[in-house]
């Protein structure tokens, strides 16, 4: 059983370690819960190990707005200061105030 607790919150900005994308974190698996499909298609020499927090992601990069799955190795926070303009932010959080969204209502 995975007791390791989630290094992020929710409704907290972080960045992609590696790649140009940030986001705001609206929910956390404690351990890889996504299909094996989705895993192998990540390049092996790259792929997380499982037994990890992964975060679920209102992301954006220079181009696009999408929902992100990542694992919480490849994360950082955010310290910019600046909030995450993905369209679906209002849906869930309300005010952005130090470096983190408040959300609407209690989530799990």
């Amino acid at each position: 059983m995975n007791t390791q607790r989630a290094k992020y919150k929710l409704g907290q900005v972080v960045r992609h370690r590696k790649h140009p994308f940030r986001g705001v974190v609206f929910d956390v698996d404690p351990e890889f819960a996504n299909t094996e499909e989705w895993y192998e298609s990540i390049p092996e020499e790259s792929r997380p190990v499982k037994d990890q927090p992964f975060y679920h992601l209102l992301a954006e990069n220079d181009q696009s707005f999408y929902v992100a799955y990542v694992s919480e190795q490849n994360l950082v926070a955010d310290y910019s200061g600046e909030p995450v303009d993905h369209p679906d932010i209002s849906e869930l959080f309300g005010q952005f105030h130090d470096g983190s969204y408040e959300p609407h209502f209690q989530m799990n």
